[in-house]
Parts: C-alpha cells; structure tokens; sequence
C-alpha cells in the first residue's frame, strides 16, 4: 500500500501536525500517510502528537531541508 504524500514543507509549528490530524481523520484505519516537514521542532511534536493519538510511527527520517514521517492510522 502506498502512503499518502503530504507536502507540509515551510509551514511552522503549530501548523504540520493540525494539518496531519486532519487529514488522517478523513483517512481509513491503517492507512499511511507520509508527511514532508521543514518545521524544526516537528521532530518532537510529530512522535509526540502519534503518541497522544494512537498512531503509529513507522518511520523519521532526516532529510536535506527537514524531517519526514511515514504513519499508520490507528
């Protein structure tokens, strides 16, 4: 099953994971979503927001201009 790509580069903390959560809520359980970040602090706010929402991350990955994050929806 391929993931989902969501581009949410440039955009600041709060915003990338506000902009995750919705669009995992219109997404069925089990579903990957990968989700590209320029946002320094998504490092810490993206496992944080998975953990407090029951889903799984698969995978953090450093990349050139941020972080990527693959998730499956709980």
């Amino acid at each position: 099953m391929n993931p989902v790509v969501y581009d949410l580069r440039g955009l600041k903390c709060p915003f990338p994971v506000i902009k995750t959560r919705k669009k995992l809520a219109a997404m069925a359980s089990g579903m990957l979503i990968r989700v590209d970040t320029t946002d320094p602090l998504a490092v810490i706010d993206m496992p944080h927001f998975c953990n407090e929402d029951g889903h799984e991350l698969v995978e953090t990955e450093k990349t050139e201009s941020g972080h990527r994050f693959l998730i499956r929806k709980r």
